[in-house]
């Protein structure tokens, strides 16, 4: 109950008969039932009880007591509450504990004590000073107490979840933000420089797609081993996403030691981490923001710093970038979106919208094109121009291409039970997902799984993605085209416009491009081109179809030069596959 005895001198020094623990023997005569019933209490409570008397020796202790301590009675009676001394409170803890309990009558709150075998335990202690007699002087003092190893475990267990990634054993966001806002804190009253960086890396989603989670884990929990390796022990490293990790560091001199870092960084990420026999390649980009000259509190270093790692993905990824302030309000716009693009797909964002084609000879609706739509968190739709080459630039497109068309052809073939699918479904590719590696076998198996039959496909596929490897353009087109897939140059003219590759290369259709039907009237030049292309187009026999066509006055002019089909707001905007159904059963469809 206290480490200094010498507390109770006080208590002992004024002039007070001492009465027994239990009511005086006149009372217990009196009521040896009431007698019983407290003696009762007192030795089956399983809180542990110890009395002593004003001179701090031990005069009574419970059976809770010897189970808690392991001392039993004989070795307590007679000795002072130092026998439980733990050693882990200075002097002033008790001086301030007996003021209050002097002066206020009780004191309670937690302390360490040791058992007999020498173990460290912590315990709630209550402590009560016992006033009796005609004076009212203190007498006993009377000490319960709990222990509350089991509680603490508990607790310490709950904010190592709270604070700590539970697979890396990391700091976690929260815990981050307190101790960037302690080393800023530090570092403004040393005047000192710290950096934050954030690390991202490289391509983790294709380990996780075709290795599975565990193996993802696993490599997680390596990094972060390998990333703790490469920084001091005043340096902080914290998970803070799937594949994301923050680095504080603290104490720098000059950016040179944020560099020698990364670069340390980079180095610990070289050698292959095998997992189960097989090795895999890590890699990360990192943006540093450092303080004080990116920033002064612990959000705005962090949004730098994730800035800055973008900045080194666009960069072309395995590379580090200091954020600068050229990273204006529209760099970090683009970085947001590319952010928010990779996990648009898992999370559903994304929507197919179709427009149909028109034939101008007999006004049927002959075909379908498909555009993706992006509902970018439930929100307004992104166009499409400011997501796109990000995903192209990225690779994610090919990722998002592969969904295109089977969410095309699952559309394709609802509107086929229904008897208003038009002839063909028109779906643009782009030009890296045209060149990945096995691309018709996907569409093959894309068709296969959906049931949609080649001649139903249309691919649209843009000059410049033919011309910028021709040779490999033509194998990839002449294996579509074997298949029985139907192939349309979109946006022609406004790429290479070379008139060659429309000799060697298997295509059925030419699309004019927006830009010159929207002048079509007022524009000689968009006019000579446009009739310059239907004659070409006929006269290699392949179709042509204008698009972005708005007005009576552009139909007219191109159904009098002779165009097949036209798409446009004329007819109608693109709109969701549940309203393109609604469209075809009231519209004729080829």
């Amino acid at each position: 109950m206290t480490d200094d005895p010498a507390i109770f001198a006080r208590a002992a020094d004024e002039p007070a008969a001492l009465p027994p623990v239990l009511p005086s023997a006149a009372s217990a005569h009196a009521d040896a039932d009431r007698l019983l019933l407290l003696e009762a209490v007192f030795h089956h409570c399983p809180t542990a009880i110890m009395i002593t008397d004003r001179a701090s020796r031990i005069v009574a202790v419970n059976p809770g007591f010897e189970r808690l301590t392991g001392f039993s009675a004989d070795e307590a009676l007679g000795r002072t509450p130092a026998l439980l001394k733990s050693g882990r409170h200075d002097a002033g803890f008790y001086r301030g504990m007996w003021q209050t309990l002097l002066d206020q009558g009780a004191w309670q709150g937690e302390i360490w004590d040791r058992r007999k075998d020498g173990t460290l335990y912590p315990k709630w202690l209550s402590i009560t000073a016992l006033r009796t007699g005609p004076d009212r002087q203190i007498s006993h003092f009377v000490a319960a107490f709990n222990d509350l190893t089991v509680s603490k475990l508990a607790e310490e267990r709950i904010r190592a979840l709270a604070y700590h990634d539970p697979l890396t054993g990391l700091p976690n966001r929260l815990l981050l933000h307190d101790r960037l806002r302690c080393a800023l804190a530090n570092a403004r009253r040393g005047r000192g420089t710290l950096a934050v960086l954030f690390l991202d890396l490289d391509h983790f989603k294709y380990v996780n797609d075709s290795l599975g989670h565990a193996v993802g884990d696993r490599l997680l929990a390596e990094i972060a081993r390998r990333l703790k390796d490469c920084v001091r022990e005043v340096d902080t490293v914290a998970r803070v996403g799937g594949d994301e990790f923050v680095i504080v560091l603290e104490n720098l001199h000059e950016r040179a030691d944020a560099v020698a870092i990364v670069n340390k960084i980079h180095a610990a990420f070289a050698p292959p981490i095998d997992i189960d026999g097989r090795e895999l390649h890590a890699s990360a980009s990192l943006g540093i923001a450092l303080y004080p000259e990116d920033g002064d509190d612990a959000e705005t270093l962090m949004r730098n710093a994730d800035t800055a790692m973008y900045q080194a993905k666009a960069a072309g990824r395995d590379t580090y970038q200091f954020f600068a302030p050229f990273m204006n309000e529209h760099v970090r716009e683009r970085l947001d979106l590319e952010n928010t693009l990779r996990h648009a797909l898992e999370r559903g964002e994304f929507e197919l919208h179709y427009q149909p084609i028109v034939d101008l000879r007999n006004d049927l609706v002959v075909g379908a094109e498909a555009l993706i739509r992006w509902r970018r968190r439930g929100d307004a739709l992104v166009a499409p121009d400011r997501f796109i080459p990000i995903a192209e630039e990225t690779g994610f497109i090919v990722e998002i291409g592969d969904w295109v068309m089977r969410r095309a052809c699952q559309d394709y073939v609802a509107w086929r039970a229904q008897g208003i699918a038009p002839q063909r479904l028109s779906i643009n590719v782009s030009p890296r997902q045209f060149r990945q590696p096995g691309f018709a076998g996907r569409i093959r198996a894309i068709l296969r799984d959906s049931g949609v039959e080649a001649p139903e496909l249309e691919l649209e596929v843009t000059e410049s993605a033919l011309m910028q490897q021709p040779e490999l353009a033509a194998r990839i087109l002449g294996e579509l085209k074997a298949m029985g897939v139907g192939i349309a140059i979109d946006d022609f003219g406004t790429g290479y416009s070379s008139l060659a590759y429309l000799k060697i290369f298997p295509i059925d259709k030419l699309k004019i491009d927006r830009s010159f039907v929207r002048d079509i009237l007022s524009d000689n030049s968009d006019r000579e081109i446009t009739q310059a292309v239907i004659a070409l187009s006929h006269n290699l026999g392949l179709n042509v179809v204008a698009e972005g066509v708005e007005n009576d006055g552009q139909l007219d002019f191109l159904r009098a030069h002779g165009c097949d089909c036209v798409q446009g707001y004329y007819h109608a905007r693109p709109m969701p596959a549940p309203d393109y159904a609604e469209y075809a059963r009231r519209r004729r469809v080829a």
